[in-house]
């Protein structure tokens, strides 16, 4: 399928409604038919360890379905109905894929991020009544299990606890010590409403056909908590539908049985589940996931081009974090099977972007998507015009609108306008795009253009810019944080009378949580105090704020809140300021202004620096710079 412009789209979407394409209802029928196509195709890889040479576990099409229909079948016999939920708080492995799209056949599947704290693991298992929780067995250097065990106490409905033994994958001698030094799980005792029993064994001996009819229409199938910081997360709803929609744009666009794609993101988030397993069970391309936490995982990054190599990898799936490593690493094997890497997640600065291509020859497409949409939106084509910096243009059947508020109402945005951008397409489950019904108040535009929080345009080509966030979220490696978590931690300290915390720039991470405050009128605390302070009462590790500044006021709104551009402003203004110091150049960043398309932008004092100079210095970052203009100068 041609996707190189928006008449290319507009082309696909002519030929027929999307109702009518050719694709079965349900996530079984697409795996049956795909399995079916490709019985003795690979379909995943599975290494517990980084190395090139490294033991590997593979499953074919035929095997996947089997395992997939097993466990299936045994969820249904622990009671999972197709509105019941199957949680799995597991690192990357095979079970999880087999969990993953097993829970959705039988009932509900609910991913949930295993770096969460146990107090925001049980309030996801509460808001969404999980029946059955497939998690890791205690296995050394992982606390996963033991925090899984303290979530379940306060999560009433959980009846069965499945543990997936990672020892399974390890060879002796390792294979036989783990036994030995395996940490004790001191709260199974507590469970007395939670059965404990191996998701091997009883996955093992449960038949290979379906035991259950399978759906007969469209229903929701997958529950996505997003964020998680607060306690009270919103729990996104995706319909067969919405997934089969992701995986047919991948199908179309990108994948065949041909390609193998790496993919070392986790599988509780939407960009692993849905843009990249979605579109492998819908072409029966083959997925590789690196190690437990992969491209956290030990030695992923210094073996990644190795790993390319041994696999023959056509397509890499990346985040502008993992980027970043891997260009302070040298391209050392042959990568020359690469055709594509997909970006999203976060922004990804230019200085990158155009380090990576030249390094590896290999084309970065950026896009964009959400979990409220069950995930893509957008991408720069693949084989039209990249414009950087651009979430590209949107994907057949889907309509993005830019709108901005008036007094007669809501109203649409005119070309390179500013405004919310909002989004319909089959992903969009418009209005119950989140469990609890109020969560849904005012989140559509005309009852069908889900309200995303970004600020963006669309220019005259029909190319998107995401120019800010309305929803204030803190982007950090493309794990959400929601701001307020860390301010109230600091409203809790009686030193502190009000506190505003923002994402400061970061070249690595895109950025991180940084934090103002204003003290009370005769108090008295330190910077140090207060981050102290932090890392005791903030209980996500992500959240914890990288620099924390005292200042005599906080900028505040006419109604006294915390005016957050400000911060913004000051934040850019000290981190580049930094970087530039540090790199001995001597310009410097005079103001920080808000420009219309483009956001926040520094602008700087040249002071005898070379463009060239300054672009290596702060092209690094998401936020764009200028030079200072002259009457300013």
């Amino acid at each position: 399928m041609a996707f190189a412009t928006v008449e290319d789209c507009k082309a696909v979407e002519n030929e027929m409604p999307w109702e009518a394409r050719d694709l079965p209802t349900t996530l079984y029928g697409l795996l049956d038919r795909t399995a079916g196509k490709f019985p003795t195709n690979n379909a995943i890889s599975y290494q517990l360890f980084s190395g090139p040479k490294d033991k590997a576990e593979t499953l074919n099409w035929s095997q996947l379905k089997d395992q997939v229909t097993q466990a299936a079948n045994l969820f249904r016999e622990l009671g999972v109905g197709e509105k019941d939920v199957v949680a799995y708080i597991l690192p990357n492995c095979t079970e999880t894929l087999v969990t993953m799209l097993a829970g959705a056949v039988a009932g509900i599947v609910n991913p949930i991020n295993p770096l969460l704290e146990p107090e925001q693991i049980a309030s996801i298992l509460r808001e969404t009544n999980a029946k059955v929780v497939v998690t890791l067995k205690p296995f050394p250097k992982t606390d996963v299990a033991q925090k899984v065990a303290e979530a379940v106490r306060h999560a009433p409905h959980v009846n069965t606890i499945l543990e997936v033994d990672l020892n399974r994958y390890l060879t002796p001698p390792k294979s036989w010590i783990v036994p030995l030094v395996r940490p004790k799980l001191e709260n199974k005792a507590q469970l007395a409403h939670a059965d404990y029993k191996s998701f091997t064994k009883e996955v093992r001996r449960q038949p290979t056909t379906l035991q259950f009819a399978d759906s007969t229409e469209d229903r929701v199938a997958c529950y996505f908590h997003t964020g998680g910081t607060t306690g009270m997360p919103k729990v996104a709803q995706h319909t067969y539908s919405g997934m089969i929609y992701n995986g047919w744009i991948g199908h179309s666009l990108l994948f065949t049985e041909e390609d193998n794609i790496m993919c070392p993101l986790p599988l509780f988030h939407v960009f692993a589940c849905h843009v990249i397993v979605m579109a492998a069970v819908a072409s029966g391309a083959h997925v590789v996931f690196p190690t437990p936490q992969g491209y956290r995982g030990d030695g992923v990054f210094d073996n990644f081009w190795k790993l390319i190599e041994r696999w023959k990898i056509s397509f890499i799936i990346t985040v502008p974090t993992a980027i970043s490593a891997k260009m302070q690493r040298p391209v050392d094997a042959d990568v020359s099977t690469v055709k594509t890497a997909f970006s999203g997640s976060a922004p990804l600065p230019v200085e990158l972007f155009r380090r990576f291509e030249k390094a590896t020859g290999v084309n970065i497409v950026e896009g964009y998507g959400l979990t409220e949409a069950t995930c893509l939106v957008s991408c720069n084509p693949v084989d039209g015009e990249k414009k950087i910096g651009s979430i590209g243009i949107p994907f057949p059947y889907t309509d993005v609108k830019i709108i901005k508020s008036t007094a007669g109402g809501l109203v649409e945005c005119g070309t390179d306008e500013v405004g919310e951008i909002c989004v319909s397409n089959p992903g969009v489950y418009a209005g119950n795009t989140y469990t609890e019904a109020e969560k849904n108040a005012d989140l559509y535009f005309h009852d069908k253009y889900l309200r995303t929080g970004d600020l963006g345009r669309v220019d005259a080509d029909g190319y998107v810019w995401i120019t800010g966030r309305a929803k204030d979220l803190i982007i950090r490696g493309g794990h959400n944080i929601d701001p307020a978590e860390i301010e109230e931690a600091l409203l809790g300290h009686e030193a502190v009378a009000f506190a505003g915390a923002i994402g400061q720039p970061d070249i690595h991470a895109g950025e991180v949580p940084c934090a103002f405050v204003e003290l009370v009128d005769g108090a008295s605390a330190t910077a140090e105090e207060l981050m102290d302070y932090c890392k005791v009462h903030i209980h996500e590790r992500a959240a914890i704020p990288k620099h924390l500044t005292v200042l005599d006021e906080l900028p505040k709104t006419a109604v006294g809140k915390v005016f957050k551009p400000d911060l913004r402003k000051n934040a850019i203004t000290r981190i580049y300021n930094e970087a530039l110091l540090k790199a001995g150049l001597p310009t410097r960043v005079e103001a920080v202004i808000d420009d219309k398309k483009r956001g926040l932008v520094a602008q700087v004092e040249a002071n005898g620096a070379s463009d060239g100079e300054i672009g290596q210095v702060l092209g690094g970052f998401t936020r764009p710079w200028e030079h200072l203009p002259q009457d300013q100068g």
